[in-house]
């Protein structure tokens, strides 16, 4: 696995795809600047080492060249988060680009509009790939968040860097911190998945359960899980139609030895609302016109001893519906655990969008050995699949 400390810099021009994808407010203001931050190591140790930076990255979803989705709007916040002049080139390709790669000197830094102004790069079109690649002399991808997609500029690029393709310091990172999860992890290995719905993990829990010794099952997949077992869920979120595959889940767990652990007790809710009414009622016996929106008392003494008794942590998705403060209790415990688990000596890796902003939100994420910053890529590999953006610089 080849990283930017494998190559020299000096006087070379680093092409670095990001993912520079990163909130605006009405004025154009970068709202949260993490992902720029979480490209800093790799392009401070390129500029250390005497090369020059290229910078690509997509922002949005645009039509066309859409002014409101142009990347001149995050210059300003990525000069701020790497105390350096940043030059902006109005285009990707083309002459515009070309000629401002071609002035970039050594310690400088270039980035380059929008790649999703052409239609060719989500296309992963060859032609748009080779005009991006005359750009620069070593291609870097740092973008964990694309990786699993086969764009121009995250996958069919890399052919034209034969010998002079690598991953950056926050990809390298990425495919570390999984491959200590699924390849090299220290047991006894835990995995806890939250979320709504089994459909959307049912990929992960079939590829995960020959990895784990113990799986926790919370949030809205708990109750599939619970009826399928003849429980009442009363109003609680549910998936009639997928209670013969987690009955399948908890047998084949079983053959393989992985134990299972699914709430025993909720707090329910007599609606969908921070102010409802609430109860903690067995998860077997919630009453008609209730819904379970978090995870009870017992149930987090119980997680609780086999998080603190885990080497290796996995956690992806909430316990509870944790955007209401009321309901947020059971992720804000889980997360508590975690981080003391992780203090004794524990690896805890955390990814997933939901759980992701969970541990932001409650000041979690320098107690975690390690937080993710791609939901879809990262899921990707934890159901086994080889991502195309690694793919292609492993090739």
């Amino acid at each position: 696995m080849k990283t930017i400390n494998d190559f020299s810099f000096q006087h070379k021009k680093a092409l670095i795809r990001v993912d520079f994808n990163v909130p605006l407010d009405e004025n154009f203001n970068v709202t949260d600047a993490n992902r720029i931050e979480a490209a800093k190591p790799t392009i401070d140790a390129i500029l250390a080492d005497g090369g020059s930076v290229i910078l690509m990255s997509h922002l949005g979803r645009p039509k066309g060249k859409e002014d409101k989705y142009s990347l001149k709007y995050i210059v300003k916040k990525t000069e701020e988060v790497l105390g350096k002049p940043v030059h902006f080139a109005s285009d990707c390709i083309g002459t515009v680009a070309e000629t401002a790669a071609a002035q970039l000197k050594p310690g400088e830094i270039l980035l380059l509009e929008n790649l999703r102004f052409y239609t060719e790069e989500e296309a992963g079109d060859l032609e748009f790939s080779k005009k991006l690649a005359q750009l620069g002399d070593i291609y870097v991808n740092d973008a964990f968040g694309t990786a699993h997609r086969a764009h121009a500029s995250t996958t069919i690029i890399a052919q034209f860097f034969e010998g002079k393709k690598c991953f950056g310091t926050l990809l390298a990172k990425e495919i570390e911190s999984l491959n200590r999860v699924l390849k090299d992890s220290e047991k006894p290995v835990t995995a806890v998945l939250g979320g709504s719905k089994v459909s959307s993990k049912i990929t992960v829990i079939e590829n995960i359960l020959d990895k784990v010794d113990h799986m926790i099952i919370g949030g809205g997949m708990t109750f599939t899980f619970i009826k399928a077992l003849g429980g009442q869920v009363g109003d609680s979120i549910c998936e009639d139609d997928k209670l013969q595959l987690a009955l399948d889940i908890l047998h084949l767990a079983k053959e393989k030895n992985v134990h299972i652990h699914i709430p025993v007790d909720v707090v329910a809710a007599n609606a969908f609302s921070n102010d409802a009414e609430t109860q903690i009622v067995d998860v077997r016996e919630i009453p008609k016109g209730w819904q379970g929106l978090d995870a009870g008392p017992k149930s987090l003494e119980n997680f609780k001893e086999v998080i603190m008794n885990s080497k290796t942590i996995l956690w992806n998705g909430p316990l509870g519906v944790f955007e209401m403060e009321n309901f947020a209790k059971g992720t804000i415990a889980l997360g508590n655990y975690i981080a003391e688990s992780t203090q004794k000596g524990a690896f805890s890796l955390v990814g997933g969008g939901d759980s992701v902003a969970a541990v932001k939100q409650f000041g979690l994420e320098p107690k975690m050995s390690y937080v993710s910053t791609g939901g879809g890529a990262m899921l990707e590999m934890l159901e086994g699949r080889t991502l195309p953006g690694i793919a292609a610089i492993l090739s």
